[in-house]
């Protein structure tokens, strides 16, 4: 592709022939889903490490919390309350991005649609955003990856710099994509996320639910208004079964939720992006090689033990819905924060329950089932 280094273009090569052979693979093997509850089995029946699964565990339980595996679409070690509601913080990005995902699939955007198209006002207050003469040229995509340029709180907030110029982690910018979102369905939001996506994976009222806006006025338009940048609290059943929605490729029990090319582009590195500065590098490192669409992941291969097809949501006290396709693997963590090292890698503090997980799967060969 134009732009592409020959590395980045032998990494897409590799890794459609990964997939077209693991399809190979899977062909005639059936996913399992969840129904009520999910099933369950020892991760030594599968082949799995379980003591290196349980080195993740102890260490995600120094902070105390809840948490699911699920492999092969059984559960393979829990801990805590798993009906516990937490505050995902920051994993609301992921969660919220779902709509976006459903708006592309109803025709309703396209994600290089530029936000004022949607949203009359976009961007505004404050005014000087308007004399920046920036605001015409933001996309949706440039909410989602993080490079619109809006500042990092929730409420109204200026732009930093010149759009797609730079990569800077913004609750601001996730939170105009999801105005823009509430204008295109002139609907709550969350009504649109329970109908389509909740209630046909087994995600009740009581399992997830949405705070009421804390930046911005009560409604737009007269219709309630939601926030991206944090506002979900939810249990790591619920978590875990958005992370297993992801793993087959947006597909549940044959119905389709999520365009399954929208969530394959969630794990596939764009080398554009990855190309852009990093805002604040001291504490987001090489962030704009490793996220993409509100989704951190291990593209550039930052975190060596973990495969680079893995992806995931991230909050404030390290909430995380981790989806490795390669090891058919979902995590769901929630809790309080782990502990930071003054200097450490803005990954570091992951790789105490990352990597243990992945090497439990070191010498297995994983053939994903087709969804």
């Amino acid at each position: 592709m134009p732009g592409q280094s020959q590395g980045a273009r032998r990494q897409l090569l590799l890794s459609g022939l990964l997939s077209a052979v693991l399809m190979m693979l899977g062909e005639g093997l059936a996913a399992i889903y969840p129904g009520e509850t999910w099933p369950e089995a020892r991760p030594a029946d599968l082949g799995v490490d379980e003591a290196r699964l349980q080195a993740a565990r102890d260490y995600a339980l120094s902070a105390g919390g809840s948490g699911l595996m699920v492999h092969q679409g059984k559960v393979i070690m829990r801990w805590g309350d798993t009906q516990a509601l937490y505050d995902l913080k920051s994993s609301s990005k992921s969660i919220g991005c779902m709509i976006l995902g459903l708006a592309l699939k109803d025709g309703k955007v396209k994600l290089d649609d530029p936000a004022m198209q949607h949203l009359p006002g976009f961007g505004l207050p404050p005014e000087t955003n308007k004399l920046t003469g920036w605001l015409p040229r933001i996309t949706l995509r440039m909410l989602a990856d993080q490079t619109a340029g809006f500042d990092k709180p929730g409420g109204f907030v200026p732009l930093l710099f010149e759009p797609d110029s730079q990569w800077s982690y913004s609750d601001g910018g996730p939170n105009w994509l999801a105005d823009c979102l509430t204008k295109v369905y002139g609907r709550d939001l969350n009504e649109v996320l329970f109908e389509r996506v909740c209630a046909p994976i087994g995600i009740g009222a009581g399992d997830l639910r949405w705070r009421n806006h804390a930046y911005r006025p009560a409604t737009l338009d007269g219709i309630k208004r939601r926030e991206f940048g944090s506002g979900f609290h939810a249990n790591v059943n619920a978590m875990a079964r958005i992370g297993y929605l992801h793993l087959r490729e947006g597909v549940w029990k044959g119905q389709t939720i999520l365009p399954p090319e929208f969530v394959r582009m969630l794990r596939t590195p764009d080398a554009a992006l990855a190309r852009l500065p990093v805002r604040l590098p001291e504490e987001y490192g090489r962030a704009s090689a490793h996220y993409r669409m509100l989704w951190w992941n291990n593209f550039d291969g930052t975190m060596r033990g973990l495969p680079r097809d893995a992806y995931w949501s991230w909050g404030l006290y390290d909430s995380l819905i981790v989806v490795v396709p390669s090891l058919d693997l979902v995590v769901a963590r929630a809790g309080q924060s782990w502990p930071r090292k003054k200097g450490a890698d803005h990954y570091e503090v992951l790789r105490p329950f990352l990597e243990p997980i992945a090497a439990a799967f070191l010498k297995r060969e994983i053939n994903p089932p087709k969804p």
